[in-house]
């Protein structure tokens, strides 16, 4: 059975693993983001959706330099990082990675709304990472009526304030999730998909 383990490390970052082959998205430079301690991770292969030094950071990954072959598919869509085409914070790419007929999109900084060719691309997805603190991104409200369009298997939120961690002017996770029904809280921040996965908003935490 095809399976996809994500885990997140923290604001944005994901990795990604399917098949022994691992991706890293939007790694954060150390001190970038209050309360989170310094990345170092390693995977086969970084993706970031921009520059911020909030979601670009490959020197926090150690690339394994395996011989591999990627067992993933990756597509790209440009989009904006704020709702002014972009004059304000810049672009942001939504990537999309498929593997073993699982299919996640890593929506970075997404500020704008998407056109309908966009969101056609992000038909039929099983996972998808979705900013929800607003002010540099989306908010909790915008975020929910996009995943109501996309109606993904599996939602996971990103990019929002804790006690401990996040800036003080994006929202909080409760936000988001109070809109929601099928919130499931786990006790890990690694959730494994596969094709028995029930539909549900996961939030994960550091354990």
């Amino acid at each position: 059975m095809s399976m996809l383990t994500v885990t997140w490390h923290g604001h944005s970052c994901f990795s990604a693993e399917a098949d022994g082959f691992c991706i890293v998205f939007d790694p954060y430079s150390p001190d970038s983001v209050p309360g989170l301690k310094p990345l170092s991770l390693t995977a086969d292969l970084v993706l970031s959706s921009h520059g911020h030094k909030d979601h670009q950071c490959p020197e926090a990954v150690s690339l394994s330099g395996r011989e591999t072959d990627c067992p993933f598919q990756i597509e790209t869509i440009d989009s904006f990082h704020d709702d002014a085409g972009g004059s304000l914070r810049g672009t942001n790419r939504i990537h999309i990675v498929t593997a073993g007929g699982l299919k996640l999109a890593h929506m970075g900084d997404i500020g704008c709304t998407l056109e309908k060719g966009q969101l056609e691309r992000l038909n039929d997805l099983d996972v998808l990472l979705l900013p929800v603190g607003g002010y540099y991104t989306i908010d909790a409200v915008q975020a929910k009526a996009l995943a109501d369009t996309l109606r993904p298997r599996v939602t996971i939120p990103m990019h929002y304030r804790a006690a401990d961690f996040g800036y003080p002017v994006i929202g909080t996770l409760d936000s988001y999730t109070r809109l929601c029904d099928n919130v499931i809280v786990y006790d890990t921040n690694t959730l494994t998909i596969d094709a028995h996965t029930k539909p549900q908003t996961a939030v994960l935490t550091f354990s």
